[in-house]
């Protein structure tokens, strides 16, 4: 094999993992700042100058915490279980583009760690891997309310990931591919998928905030009931990786939304005029989505777990069913612009219905 082709795939990995570390510590600052900006608070504001440094003191205080395993514990799996957990959080991204081909030492340069034609099956297989993680951890610590813990989360990953699969098919029968650079090159010709699929990207989005155990669907980790849940048991470096993996998800979920949904690397900035745009166009797209996220768990309570789940079988399960027919026969009936119309009448007649079932109650 090329040398130059390891060499290439080694330092885009490099860049890939450290980007992302760098973002897991800066979202936390992020995610601080804009919390307390809501709340009309101040914020993290003594390590440093306003506070930059507040990552590193955090990551410098979980160093030196010790580590602890109970007694009973499953020695093995309990340490295991957190590196299953980050390792896809880690990974996942690595099908997603960042840019367009760039021309760097006289060698075309693609802007992604790997271009797959099915690069959306990769993104489905790879999500449901982090829960073996979560229901390890919960298991291995010998704690009930660890385990009731990892339970939930299992729980709650088969009932949202149902939806979040269905939501991956609108972009891609619009597109005709399941590759992530040819669903946004569709985007620049037929416009921001979210236009065609404002459902589709409810479904997805809400879809993601239950994969990565986002507030309010953070019934995994409820405070109230379970202490603090599958990773109870958990200090140190090992709680750590539980932290990292749940704030990589998020920049990863975000970044994935963009890529089906905003229209990826393309936009605002001119990809097409300099391609070092791309990247940046990303990024700018990841943060404004990263602050919804912050913005729903400052916003809305937890959800009761009865109602999580019904949630997501009577209302989010149907509704991208839903949203999956309408878009096909847009599509067979060559008139895409039916799609947004009733994909949205067909969701406000769900909502009607849920209440009406509620209010029976």
């Amino acid at each position: 094999m090329d040398f130059a082709l390891l060499l290439e795939w080694l330092i885009k990995s490099i860049i890939l993992v450290v980007t992302l570390l760098l973002g897991f510590a800066y979202l936390t600052f992020y995610e601080r700042k804009a919390l307390a900006r809501i709340q009309v608070r101040i914020g993290p504001n003594r390590a440093g100058p306003g506070g930059w440094l507040q990552p590193i003191a955090d990551g410098l205080k979980l160093f030196f915490k010790e580590e602890l395993i109970p007694a009973r514990a499953d020695k093995l799996i309990f340490i295991l279980a957190p590196m299953i957990t980050v390792i896809p959080a880690l990974i996942i991204m690595g099908v997603v583009p960042w840019g367009a081909t760039v021309v760097l030492f006289g060698r075309e340069i693609a802007l992604s760690l790997a271009n797959l034609n099915v690069g959306i099956l990769y993104i489905a297989a790879i999500a449901s891997i982090s829960v073996y993680g979560i229901v390890l951890a919960g298991w291995s610590s010998n704690n009930k309310y660890a385990m009731l813990g990892g339970i939930r989360s299992s729980a709650q990953m088969i009932s949202y990931e149902l939806a979040l699969g269905l939501s991956f098919i609108g972009p891609i029968l619009l597109a005709e591919s399941m590759n992530l650079f040819e669903i946004v090159e569709a985007q620049k010709n037929m416009g921001w998928f979210i236009l065609l699929q404002p459902v589709g990207t409810l479904v997805f989005w809400i879809a993601t905030l239950a994969e990565v155990n986002r507030a309010p669907f953070d019934m995994p980790e409820a405070e109230q009931e379970l202490t603090a849940g599958y990773h109870v048991e958990y200090s140190g470096l090992k709680f750590a990786l539980f932290f990292m993996a749940e704030y990589i998800k998020m920049i990863a979920v975000s970044a994935i939304a963009v890529t089906l949904f905003f229209g990826g690397f393309r936009g605002p900035l001119p990809v097409d005029v300099w391609p070092w745009f791309g990247p940046l166009n990303l990024f700018l797209k990841v943060l404004v989505l990263l602050f919804g996220m912050i913005w729903v768990r400052a916003t809305l309570p937890r959800i009761r777990y009865d109602r999580l789940m019904a949630f997501g079988w009577k209302m989010l399960f149907p509704l991208a069913l839903g949203n999956v027919l309408i878009t096909a026969i847009g599509i067979v009936l060559n008139t895409l612009w039916v799609i947004p119309i009733f994909t949205i009448l067909f969701f406000l007649l769900l909502v009607f219905l849920g209440r009406g079932a509620i209010a029976r109650r």
